[in-house]
C-alpha cells in the first residue's frame, strides 16, 4: 500500500526535540518501512492544529481526497491532525477510513483507523481527540492566567510602544524609557494640546523637526494611547502599569478634548496656510471670519451670511500689525524680570523639602497597595476568596492606586508650575512680540492660543481678551511703577 506522511509542529512545540519535524518524519519513515508501505509524499508544516484557518493542511487534505487508490495516512499522533473535536476535516478523513477508502495510522498512539475497527477502537479514537482538545484548552487556560497575572503586576505583554524600548535583563525582557523617542512623544502631545495643530500639521512639523515620517492613522493611535500616562489598554480594559509615565494624565485628557473639538469642526480650509484661519469672529454677527487669496494677498472678511452689515475686507498684514500690539503690551522691565526670577529661586528651594516629604508618603502608599493587589490575586488562585469578592476588592485597590497616581501627578505639576512655568512665562513676555512677528504659521497660531482668546473684528479693528496669567501683565502696562 502506498502511504502519505504528515508531520506537524505548532509554535510552542518548536523547541521540543521529540516533537520536531525531523524526529516525526524519521519515526514515520521507519514505521512505513516496517509495514512495507511505499511512501508517495511526505508533508511537513508548522501550523496550529487548534486554528480554524489552516490553509496548508486544507491543501494537503484536498490532495489526499483526490487520490484514485487507497492510501495510508501516517501521523505521529492524533493531535498532529487536530486538537479540536469539532474539526470537520477530521470527520471527513474518519468517514473515509470507515468506508475503506483510506487508512489512518497514528504511530506513537498505536492506533489504526480502518473499516474493520471495533466499537472499542472507535471509542479510543474519540478519547484521543478529546484528550488532544483538553491539552490545548489547558495550554490556553495557562496562557490566559499567565497573561492576567502579568497585567495585574503592571507588566506590558507585548512590544514596547514608541517612546519606550524592550531590553534584555538577567530576569528576562523588560521595558524602559527611550530617552530620545520619549521627548518626541512629549513634544507631539504638547503641540497637539495647544489646539493649533491638526494631525496633518503635526505630522509635517515632526517630519521637519525630527525627520520622522508618521502616517495619519499612526499619529491618531499614538495620541490615543493611555500607556503614556501610566495605564495599559488591553481588550477594552485599563490596567495601571509599572513603567515610568512619559506625560501627565491632565495633558492626555487635554489632547483628547482637542481631538473631540477637531472632529466637530468643518474642514473646508484645513490645508490652506492662513495665519488666522478659524481664530477670528465677526463682532457684529458672530460668524467666523473667512480668509481668501486675491492677486497674491490674503484677505479676511465676514461672509455676512445672516445679513449684510457693511463688513470690511482686511489684509492679513493689517491683522498681524494689530494683533502684534497685544504682544508688545506683555513687555516688563528687565530689572523686574530678574528680581522676580531671583525670588522664585529662593522660594523654590523651600518647596523642594515639602515636595520630597509628600512624594515619599505617596510612594510608600502606592507600594503598599500594589502588594495588597498581589496578595489578593494569590488568595484568588488558592480559592480563599470568590471571584465576586476578588473583583470587588481589586476594583477598590485599583481606584486607590489611581488616586495616589493622580496625587503624585498633581504634586509634580505643582512643583513644575510653581517654578518652571513661572520662569517660562517671564522669559517669554519680553520676547513675545519678536517671536510672534518672525514665526511660521503653526508657531504663530500657537502663540495666539497661548496668550489671547475671543479674537473678533469690529469694523476694521481687531479686539481680543488676554488669557491668565498674561492679563496681569497687560493690566500693568498703563501704570508707571512696578510693585516689589
Amino acid at each position: 500500500m502506498k502511504a502519505i506522511i504528515l508531520a506537524r509542529v505548532s509554535t510552542e512545540e518548536q523547541c521540543e526535540a521529540g516533537n520536531s519535524l525531523p524526529a516525526q518524519i524519521a519515526r514515520l519513515e521507519r514505521y512505513c518501512q516496517n509495514k512495507n508501505f511505499s511512501i508517495m509524499h511526505t508533508y511537513s508544516f508548522d501550523e496550529s492544529a487548534y486554528s480554524t484557518e489552516r490553509s496548508e493542511f486544507d491543501r494537503i487534505i484536498d490532495l489526499i481526497l483526490n487520490q484514485k487508490e487507497k492510501v495510508a495516512i501516517c501521523c505521529d499522533k492524533v493531535d498532529r491532525l487536530s486538537r479540536n473535536v469539532f474539526d470537520k476535516r477530521i470527520s471527513v478523513l474518519y468517514e473515509k477510513a470507515l468506508s475503506d477508502e483510506l487508512e489512518l495510522h497514528f504511530v506513537s498512539d498505536g492506533q489504526i483507523i480502518t473499516s474493520h475497527i471495533s466499537a472499542v477502537e472507535k471509542f479510543q479514537f474519540s478519547i484521543s481527540l478529546g484528550l488532544a482538545k483538553y491539552y490545548s484548552d489547558a495550554i490556553s487556560d495557562n496562557v490566559k492566567r499567565a497573561m492576567e497575572q502579568k497585567l495585574r503586576k503592571g507588566e506590558w505583554p507585548s512590544k514596547a510602544p514608541y517612546g519606550y524600548k524592550n531590553i534584555t535583563t538577567p530576569q528576562g525582557t523588560d521595558i524602559v524609557v527611550d530617552e530620545y523617542a520619549m521627548r518626541i512623544v512629549q513634544k507631539a502631545f504638547e503641540l497637539y494640546a495647544t489646539g493649533a495643530y491638526s494631525i496633518d500639521l503635526l505630522r509635517q512639523h515632526m517630519q521637519k523637526e525630527y525627520g520622522i515620517v508618521w502616517a495619519h492613522g499612526y499619529v491618531g493611535q499614538l495620541l490615543n494611547k493611555p500607556f503614556y500616562h501610566g495605564e495599559m489598554l488591553v481588550k477594552g480594559k485599563l490596567y495601571p502599569h509599572r513603567y515610568p509615565p512619559i506625560i501627565s494624565k491632565s495633558l492626555f485628557d487635554q489632547v483628547q478634548q482637542v481631538k473631540e473639538g477637531f472632529n466637530k469642526r468643518p474642514i473646508k480650509f484645513i490645508g490652506k496656510p492662513y495665519f488666522y484661519r478659524g481664530l477670528l469672529q465677526c463682532a457684529h454677527c458672530g460668524l467666523s471670519i473667512t480668509p481668501e487669496r486675491h492677486k497674491g494677498f490674503a484677505y479676511y472678511h465676514c461672509t455676512q451670511y445672516n445679513g449684510r452689515h457693511g463688513a470690511k475686507w482686511l489684509r492679513e498684514e493689517v491683522l498681524t500689525e494689530q494683533i502684534g500690539e497685544a504682544f508688545k503690551m506683555l513687555q516688563m522691565p528687565a530689572d523686574v524680570v530678574a528680581q522676580t526670577i531671583q525670588t522664585l529661586d529662593v522660594v523654590h528651594q523651600e518647596k523642594i523639602n515639602f515636595h520630597n516629604q509628600e512624594f515619599g508618603k505617596l510612594t510608600q502608599e502606592h507600594k503598599s497597595l500594589t502588594t495588597m493587589m498581589d496578595n489578593l490575586y494569590l488568595d484568588k488562585l488558592k480559592g480563599r476568596i470568590t471571584d465576586a469578592h476578588y473583583d470587588k476588592f481589586y476594583q477598590s485597590f485599583r481606584d486607590q492606586i489611581q488616586e495616589v497616581n493622580a496625587r503624585l501627578e498633581r504634586l509634580d505639576e505643582a512643583e513644575d508650575n510653581y517654578y518652571i512655568t513661572a520662569k517660562y512665562v517671564l522669559n517669554l513676555v519680553n520676547r513675545a512680540y519678536d517671536l510672534f512677528m518672525s514665526s511660521e504659521v503653526e508657531e504663530r497660531r500657537q502663540l495666539i492660543k497661548l496668550v489671547l482668546s475671543n479674537l473678533r473684528i469690529e469694523d476694521e479693528k481687531v479686539l481680543w481678551d488676554v488669557q491668565s496669567p498674561f492679563n496681569l501683565l497687560t493690566n500693568r502696562t498703563d501704570h508707571t511703577g512696578w510693585r516689589g
